[in-house]
């Protein structure tokens, strides 16, 4: 049995999958597998529609399936936004059909969405290795302003075809690239609040993740220059971290501290000069050159010998925590909130720190080697984004050096989940940490 039906006999959500060349013909097939003589309807945008949509429509009506005619996203600066949202829901909620979305993170957010609204399952046809959403519980939508991930279930099937995603729009493997090469310092920082007994590594989700990851990035060169079969790899990894995440119902598997500095940058809505957001694995992709920095300087640092009794003392209480939180976000009602909030789910007081760190401690000899076997260099991670054609220094997403040290001083704030940026908060090494950073020229 391989992984991907290894996965398969686990997912909460998703229950049939085809990859590969010509995959798109299997559509009318897992439709009628998976919703009997339901009516179909093909949600794309107008991009996608030309790439694929117009084609898995051929396909369907060709095999007899009931459709309903297709539902046409035509706004050019189409997103994950709650506008769209009620556009799809009108033109659905009184329509007893089965989405066939069309496309990539978008089309397939909104589908997965409204679909769930509507108590109604969906299948997404991928159009592009962007992002690992396709196959993951949940979607983020921007509402209010605000960018939040709502419940919702993963697709009951889905289909790709990598010689159509490689053919994406410019960039758009870039950033499936810099989503997927994430999971790698993300998978050290789950070792790391296992640790520290705040979260117990699940070996079937990690695995999932990790099993097929070097393999996934091995080519960057191949994936920018749109190779089929590279294309292929890196789109099976990501498909495999959305099964990891919705097997464990978290993105735990898949996410750690380089993924809050996409949460925070969403949040300040960070786009280039044109208005067009930047995109998730962009703004990740450089998330992950921060803490691959971090856990390197962390690597280097003489845990085993941590005077234990020293970072105690100079451990705040949750009082002066607060205030701390107030000052970094003066100005940032939203962030505050959030940071307030995801702060106090994983504070713990001075007899809680001294026995994570106890834990550290006694973990670190064993620990230590495991994490240099699973990160890459940071070097590594430069030399990759840029290969690949994803942003490889700040500036390229519209971040200063100046606003990223920023952003780092508060994003250890929020979110309750514990990764690196935690420990060194916990071991005083803070600003020893930045100093690292700024000496990679990463930040100031």
């Amino acid at each position: 049995m391989n992984l991907i039906e290894k996965a398969l006999q686990k997912t909460t959500d998703t229950k049939a999958l085809v990859i590969g060349k010509d995959a798109m013909k299997q559509t009318p097939k897992m439709f009628k597998d998976l919703f009997g003589d339901k009516t179909a309807v093909v949600v794309a945008d107008n991009n996608t529609w030309k790439a694929a949509g117009e084609t898995v429509y051929s396909y369907l009506k060709d095999a007899g399936i009931p459709m309903i005619e297709p539902f046409i996203f035509d706004d050019p600066d189409l997103y994950a936004e709650w506008t769209f949202v009620e556009q799809l829901e009108a033109y659905l909620k009184d329509k007893d059909a089965i989405g066939v979305a069309v496309g990539s993170g978008v089309i397939n957010d909104l589908t997965k969405y409204v679909s769930s609204v509507l108590g109604r399952k969906y299948m997404i046809v991928g159009t592009a290795a962007s992002m690992d959403g396709y196959t993951a519980y949940g979607a983020s939508i921007t509402k209010d302003g605000n960018k939040q991930t709502f419940d919702c279930p993963a697709p009951l099937g889905m289909i790709l075809d990598p010689a159509v995603a490689a053919k994406a729009p410019k960039g758009m493997s870039a950033s499936g690239y810099a989503d997927l090469i994430a999971k790698v310092p993300a998978g050290a920082d789950w070792m790391l609040a296992e640790a520290i007994g705040s979260e117990t590594v699940d070996e079937f989700s990690f695995g999932l993740v990790q099993e097929p990851l070097r393999k996934s990035l091995s080519e960057p060169d191949a994936v920018a220059a749109g190779e089929v079969g590279p294309t292929e790899l890196l789109s099976e990894g990501l498909i495999m971290s959305g099964f990891a995440m919705q097997a464990y119902q978290s993105s735990r598997p898949a996410s750690g501290l380089e993924h809050q500095f996409s949460h925070y940058w969403d949040m300040e809505a960070l786009s280039y000069p044109d208005g067009k957001h930047v995109s998730h694995g962009f703004k990740v992709g450089i998330g992950t050159l921060v803490s691959t920095a971090c856990l390197e300087f962390l690597l280097n640092y003489d845990v085993e010998g941590i005077d234990i009794d020293k970072c105690v003392e100079a451990w705040p209480s949750w009082e002066q925590m607060q205030k701390q939180i107030e000052t970094v976000f003066a100005g940032k009602p939203g962030h505050l909130a959030r940071g307030l909030k995801e702060t106090k789910g994983k504070y713990v007081d001075k007899d809680g720190l001294r026995k994570q760190l106890e834990a550290l401690k006694a973990a670190w000899p064993e620990l230590k080697e495991k994490m240099k076997k699973q990160i890459y260099s940071f070097d590594e991670v430069y030399d990759y984004l840029k290969r690949v054609g994803a942003p490889y220094e700040c500036e390229q997403i519209c971040v200063t050096k100046e606003r990223l040290g920023k952003t780092f001083d508060g994003i250890q704030f929020m979110r309750s989940r514990v990764s690196s940026i935690d420990i060194l908060q916990r071991l005083g090494l803070l600003k020893e940490a930045k100093a690292y950073l700024i000496s990679k020229n990463l930040m100031k």
